[in-house]
């Protein structure tokens, strides 16, 4: 199997070189210095000439707030740059496995979580851009998967469990929103289900639209009140507020808890409660500072 994966120096790119790298799957890892995937005719030259049977988009602009002032940037990453890489696959008879987000349901309301058949209605240009490249991913016609993920985190990169595991260290006081509910997800967690899931023998059966994120539930306010209990950090004092007291341009889901019983049942998936999954992510933390 020859794999691209792209945006490889991200959290979760980065989770897949070390997952894929103890396999002998041929891999391709590339980042903006390597492959910009705005430009059509290098990805299609670089699938047709490493002969790529499978391609993982992580490439993606992640900056919400952002967005809202780049929003061509914002489009060029999120939905051309996957419309190209899904038109490389279909002419190098490739299959794209895309990731996308929850924001593509933008500020809908409701206490059930989203399944794949749920409408969408993303609110601002982040979610706009990536629901763009979901859909022209699938109007492609070339062979997909797309996973849908929320609240990603990991031992790299800029992410909530970093940023507050550095405040929490050093403040005696933390204000964190419980008005916003939904799963943190282990980056590492997320690309040992994409290796088992490029691996399945009869993947072509199993084409589609999934979701995926760590089990359970919680809001800001407990992650970031479970990152430094963990840590020791209680001297810190977190205390939940209101999402109005952060304004801000994007309305943000206020419940993006997703359904994964179609993954799990598709890859027999076993998936780690978010608890068990963040203690993990803080002990590689703590022992590399």
């Amino acid at each position: 199997m020859n794999l691209l994966v792209t945006g490889a120096n991200g959290q979760l790119g980065t989770h897949l070189r070390m997952v894929c790298n103890k396999t002998t799957i041929n891999c391709v890892f590339t980042d903006v210095d390597e492959l910009d995937i705005t430009d059509s005719a290098a990805v299609d030259r670089l699938v047709r000439q490493a002969d790529i049977d499978i391609i993982v988009n992580c490439a993606a602009y992640t900056n919400v707030d952002r967005a809202e002032s780049e929003p061509q940037l914002a489009d060029r990453l999120n939905h051309i740059g996957a419309a190209n890489l899904a038109h490389a696959a279909l002419d190098n008879g490739a299959t794209l496995v895309h990731i996308s987000t929850d924001y593509v349901f933008g500020g809908n309301q409701g206490n059930t979580p989203r399944t794949e058949l749920e409408p969408t209605n993303p609110t601002g240009v982040y979610g706009q851009t990536k629901l763009l490249g979901e859909q022209a991913v699938i109007a492609s016609g070339c062979k997909n998967i797309i996973i849908r993920t929320a609240w990603l985190y990991s031992e790299f990169g800029k992410n909530f469990m970093r940023t507050m595991l550095d405040l929490s260290a050093h403040k005696d006081r933390l204000k964190v929103v419980f008005d916003q509910v939904g799963t943190p997800t282990y980056a590492g967690d997320l690309a040992a289900a994409i290796l088992t899931i490029i691996n399945t023998p009869d993947l072509d059966n199993h084409l589609g639209l999934y979701h995926y994120s760590n089990e359970g539930v919680c809001s800001w306010y407990d992650f970031a009140h479970f990152i430094a209990q963990q840590a020791g950090h209680t001297h810190c004092q977190i205390e939940p507020c209101h999402s109005n007291e952060f304004p801000s341009n994007v309305v943000r889901p206020s419940y993006s808890v997703l359904d994964k019983s179609k993954i799990k049942q598709a890859f027999a998936l076993h998936i780690p409660h978010w608890t068990q999954s963040a203690q993990l992510c803080l002990k590689n933390l703590t022992t590399t500072q």
